[in-house]
């Protein structure tokens, strides 16, 4: 299967299988290939009647292309709707669960509308070829991609509805266009003359659709670019933003499932007198698992009912034949493969170690990490009609509405066609709301048809218990790093032998056949050599085992950016050089923006220059993801074995910032997500195949009071915006890692930190 190197470049860099620099200037006019990504997008589905060219998108190529010439994702039709009054509505063709896109999309849209930003409001989008990725040809919010990849979209989408209103306006007055302009949602005449946006709305969704408009210099810009408060902040922090887990339909009813303790087991007996004598109960149900078990669903009036029955239960699983992963033999196992080169990735010449004036030799452990939003996973299904005249309707917050609609055309038998999903708001997800499986959508169409099977025809809602997340799978792989680096005399690398081990992330996936390229996996080596100029083999061994594993905020880099920038720390000190000043150096001229970012953060730190209080040191480390780079400087302590982060200073490169408000957010999360993966307790672990941890009591995830003081600076720029939702992440870990270093002299090779 082959993809274009261009649309390659957009993608996550996980994704890449030829890496490129990418073109932002015209990313709309890239267009996946009609077969490329045919796996992937199959049955991305449409809305039922939303959307008029969706039939027609559906079937690809030329065919969706409009009698204007403009594919569905340029129409302004399916994104902008203006009420009488005023009021701009924009869809954003993304899930918002707390990155900011439902602000920062209409924000870019609203500029070249010159719409007045008190009267914009947002909506999620749906299924519909409108809302796809424009760069990628299918609907995905993930990569970090939203604002980069739909940052000219959304341009062109408001310039497209500006061109037509002020045409509305010329043809009421009986004048030139040309003689018109716009400011705050009003169109204005060569004699002051004002027509409102809503005034025009009607008559100029009747006009053509320009095909070319010409877009703002970014000097211009009065909403781009300026920090901006979230169009959804009053709703969230009054509690009235409703979520997927919200839903309510008239009928409609509550489904709890009780998951085998180790995947893929098969139900032996179910005891479910219990279970069906809680008052409210309305059936049990046995029904298959994507991971090729089985579930027992309970299915209620309501949570509690449903919960209290499912707990009720008596299941004897059948675990014969089913792998059994245990975390202290995976460890030895992963040691052993470590020690043996595995399928090459990058592969330089080593030989200079057997020479070398001195040697690092360092072995890295990550353990598994699960996505614990705030909001457990739920799915609701409403399914009406039969045969070809069925319908299925679903309510979720989800990642990528396309494959949830392949998957309930699948499992329910419904014509893609007729499966409409509705995008809900989503508490959180870090990538587990983006399941190529499509697991628990699955398990929720296959509750909701045994439930229509069994007589009851209702919608039902099904909701995972913040247990059932925790031990319910799909989580960031467990890692071993070995390193072995040559030094000269003078410091310099003049070999370095690495080698990673951890499952696959593509594998079995419609993703395989291009993340996956000579055996490696490029999720798990992802940010690893790059931007240093090293003399780096590079390998790579994916064993399988019975533990779903997928991305997690930031993907390869959570582990790869903190072995690179502890080491190049370590590579400094052997080279009795300052790290920032050794960093740089290894910048040069050919990486300005990791250089700007660093130089930032360190000048805003003080690092060097102002004394640190008694017992405190400093740690940096700077990583590039998602083509946007961050650099910390954090200031950190370690009391009786204990470290605490108590200062972190972040310099940005994220080229334009749309919103710095919420550039500064998510960076603010992702160092306490980073954060997280440091303290003890930050581990899912297995023991003869089960999950041994279930909440926040026992899997530890980093808390209000574990903040540390944060600054966040942005580095200016013109150039199109690059992705945000993840780069905060990764180098935190690292820069906390090398103040420890700093202060003790032995370097944390392990995350969480074990200092004793």
């Amino acid at each position: 299967m082959h993809i274009p190197h261009h649309l390659l470049a957009d993608l996550p860099q996980g994704l890449r299988a030829l890496a490129v620099e990418p073109t932002h200037a015209k990313a709309e006019g890239a267009q996946l290939e009609r077969r490329g990504f045919l796996k992937i997008a199959t049955a991305s589905g449409f809305a039922l009647g939303a959307f008029p060219l969706a039939a027609l998108a559906q079937a690809g190529g030329d065919a969706a292309i409009a009698t204007n010439g403009l594919k569905p994702t340029q129409q302004p039709a399916a994104f902008v709707k203006i009420d009488r009054d005023g009021i701009v509505t924009v869809t954003i063709n993304r899930l918002d669960f707390g990155q900011g896109v439902q602000t920062g999309l209409p924000m870019v849209l609203a500029e070249e509308l010159d719409a007045d930003w008190s009267k914009v409001r947002s909506v999620h989008g749906n299924a519909d070829p409108a809302y796809a990725d424009p760069v990628m040809g299918f609907h995905l919010t993930g990569g970090s991609g939203s604002i980069k990849n739909s940052y000219t979209q959304y341009r062109e989408l408001g310039a497209r509805t500006r061109a037509m209103l002020v045409a509305a306006a010329a043809r009421r007055w009986g004048v030139d266009a040309q003689s018109l302009r716009t400011q705050s949602g009003q169109v204005i005449g060569p004699r002051g003359q004002k027509l409102g946006y809503g005034e025009l709305a009607d008559a100029a969704m009747m006009l053509p659709v320009p095909q070319q408009v010409s877009l703002k210099n970014p000097k211009d810009f009065r909403i781009i670019g300026h920090a901006t408060g979230r169009i959804d902040a009053r709703a969230k922090s009054s509690g009235t933003q409703p979520y997927g887990i919200d839903m309510h339909l008239p009928g409609m009813l509550t489904a709890v499932v009780a998951h085998p303790p180790v995947f893929g087991s098969k139900i032996q007996s179910v005891d479910d007198a219990a279970a069906k004598a809680v008052k409210g109960v309305r059936a049990v149900l046995r029904v298959p698992s994507v991971l090729g078990g089985e579930v027992v669903a309970v299915v209620a009036e309501g949570y509690w009912a449903a919960k209290q029955g499912r707990d009720a239960l008596k299941v004897q699983w059948d675990d014969a034949g089913v792998g059994k992963v245990d975390s202290a033999r995976q460890l030895v196992q992963y040691r052993e493969l470590a020690q043996k080169t595995g399928a090459i990735r990058f592969d330089a010449d080593v030989t200079g170690l057997g020479s070398a004036a001195r040697r690092i030799s360092a072995k890295y452990v990550f353990p598994y990490l699960a996505h614990t939003p705030m909001e457990p996973l739920n799915c609701t299904v409403r399914i009406t009609g039969s045969g070809q005249d069925a319908k299925a309707e679903l309510w979720l917050g989800t990642q990528a509405p396309g494959w949830e609609v392949a998957t309930a055309s699948r499992v329910l038998g419904v014509p893609p066609q007729n499966v409409r999903v509705n995008v809900q708001m989503a508490g959180g997800g870090f990538g587990r709301r983006a399941t190529p499986s499509s697991d628990y959508v699955a398990e929720a169409c296959q509750i909701a048809e045994a439930t229509r099977a069994a007589g009851i025809d209702a919608p039902v809602r099904m909701i995972w218990s913040r247990e059932d997340d925790v031990k319910g799978g799909y989580y960031r792989p467990m890692h071993v790093h070995r390193a072995e680096i040559g030094l000269d005399e003078q410091g310099k690398v003049v070999a370095w032998d690495h080698v990673i081990v951890g499952q696959s992330l593509a594998k079995g996936t419609a993703f395989e056949g291009f993340m996956i390229k000579n055996g490696v996996d490029n999720t798990a080596v992802e940010g690893m050599k790059e931007p240093y100029d090293l003399p780096m083999r590079l390998s790579a061994h994916h064993p399988d085992l019975n533990a779903p594993v997928l991305w997690w905020r930031s993907v390869g880099s959570t582990h790869t950016a903190y072995v690179m920038e502890t080491l190049i720390d370590e590579i400094a000190r052997a080279a009795k050089q300052d790290p920032v000043e050794y960093r740089l150096a290894q910048f040069g001229s050919k990486h300005p923006r990791h250089k700007a970012a660093l130089q930032l953060a360190v000048e805003k730190s003080g690092y060097g220059k102002r004394a640190l209080a008694e017992g405190r040191g400093w740690g940096v480390a700077v990583h590039e993801s998602f083509d946007s780079v961050v650099a910390y400087v954090v200031e950190a302590s370690v009391k009786d074995g204990t470290p605490k982060l108590h200062r972190v200073t972040a310099g940005v490169h994220c080229n334009l910032a749309v919103n710095p408000r919420g550039v500064e957010a998510q960076v603010q999360g992702g160092a306490l997500m980073g954060l997280g993966m440091c303290l003890p307790g930050a581990a899912i672990t297995f023991k003869d195949g089960q999950v041994e941890q279930s909440n926040f009591g026992d899997y530890v995830v980093a808390r209000l009071t574990d903040m540390p003081e944060i600054a966040v600076h942005i580095v200016p720029s013109a150039d199109a915006p690059t992705g945000m939702g993840e780069p905060g992440v990764p180098p935190l870990a690292p820069a906390f890692a090398n103040a420890i270093a700093a202060l003790t002299g032995k370097v944390p090779r392990e995350l969480p930190f074990k200092l004793a």
